[in-house]
């Protein structure tokens, strides 16, 4: 029997993918020839997999000319190498991906990472957000198969486009607790931790302004992103320089021994578009299969499954003191193993990836 094919794009490096390395693997397990497709708009590393992976030269790193460049790249790989199905990740690529599809009657797939025009680098730019708005204006109506992270944003667009949305949540796969690894070591002192993109509204600073109140604890960023220097520097001005520090990329092969050595891990998002009032971070999943406690912003998606599963705490005063005080109680508080380890059975990716259609 011939071996069926998938391709799926994404514009970024492919390196700190997780949600597009987990999708990947399943279609590779199932007997799939998967070949994921990104871009080299940032510096590239060294990255095997057991599928197949091409990263594009673009000569624009950014912006409108490097999302025009891409789709353009992508569209022409596309229309060379599609043999069976197209996998397009996020709105940033769906142009390229829908356009080849039908040329090459190749069955078409999105998923939608988030809620796109209404991330904050796009929502505050009425010009920008109307493009991609009217990119999935015209698109998603006529996409017959797409996923998204969250019931929530599933509602959107079902309400907007009547689509039907299957909701693949952002997981990690399910491994054993194995206590701390030791990669994060200052001294004794108990480490939060902030794994992630470092992008307007993510709270970052919320916790920086907090950490002299904060007793004993050091404040670890992981990840790189539109705000990385400018809160280097703030750090500095500050003289946090014992209190925070920033790690820059890790690959997300490494990421979970890192996580393994939290003792508070935060997620706190800023109110700036549906986008994030909607989401549901990997971190939050990352963090309970670690055995470490989440402090979070009270948004619906993420409240809800904190007070289900019972491993972390909203919140919504982000003044120093009052969140000082907040991280205090949780750093001072017992972890409860059997809590986490339920947690953890519960949400995973095992469990989760039975919604996706293997059989298309």
């Amino acid at each position: 029997m011939k071996e069926k094919q998938i391709i799926m794009t994404v514009t970024n490096n492919l390196e700190s993918d997780q949600r597009v390395h987990r999708v990947a693997s399943w279609f590779h397990e199932n007997g799939w020839q998967v070949t994921v497709v990104g871009s080299q708009n940032q510096p590239c590393h060294d990255y095997q997999q057991p599928y197949a992976t091409k990263r594009l030269p673009v000569w624009f790193k950014k912006g409108p000319l490097f999302y025009a460049e891409i789709n353009i790249r992508l569209f022409f790989y596309l229309l060379r190498h599609a043999g069976g199905r197209i996998w397009s990740n996020d709105t940033d690529t769906i142009l390229a991906g829908f356009m080849a599809s039908k040329i090459k009657r190749k069955h078409f797939t999105v998923d939608l990472h988030e809620l796109f025009p209404e991330v904050p680098e796009v929502a505050c730019r009425p010009f920008v957000k109307s493009v991609w708005t009217k990119l999935e204006d015209w698109i998603l109506p006529r996409v017959k198969e797409c996923y998204t992270v969250c019931q929530s944003i599933a509602d959107y667009y079902h309400n907007r486009y009547g689509i039907a949305v299957k909701v693949l949540r952002n997981m990690p796969f399910k491994r054993a607790y194995s206590g701390k690894s030791g990669k994060l070591d200052f001294g004794g002192k108990r480490i939060i931790l902030y794994q992630g993109a470092v992008n307007e509204g993510r709270g970052i600073e919320w916790i920086m302004d907090a950490m002299p109140y904060v007793e004993n604890a050091v404040f670890v960023v992981i990840g790189k992103g539109d705000l990385y220097d400018m809160l280097r520097d703030k750090c500095e001005q500050d003289h946090l320089g014992d209190r925070v520090k920033f790690l820059g990329h890790i690959p997300f092969a490494e990421l979970s021994a890192y996580t393994n050595d939290a003792d508070l891990g935060v997620c706190l998002l800023k109110e700036k578009g549906l986008s994030y009032y909607y989401a549901l971070p990997n971190r939050v999943f990352d963090f309970m299969q670690a055995h470490v406690p989440l402090l979070a912003t009270d948004f619906p998606e993420i409240a809800r499954v904190l007070n289900s599963a019972g491993t972390g705490r909203v919140i919504r005063d982000y003044e120093p003191e009052k969140l000082a005080a907040v991280i205090n109680e949780m750093l001072g508080a017992p972890i409860d193993h059997d809590l986490f380890h339920r947690a953890s059975e519960q949400y995973n990716w095992e469990s989760e990836r039975e919604v996706i259609d293997l059989h298309v």
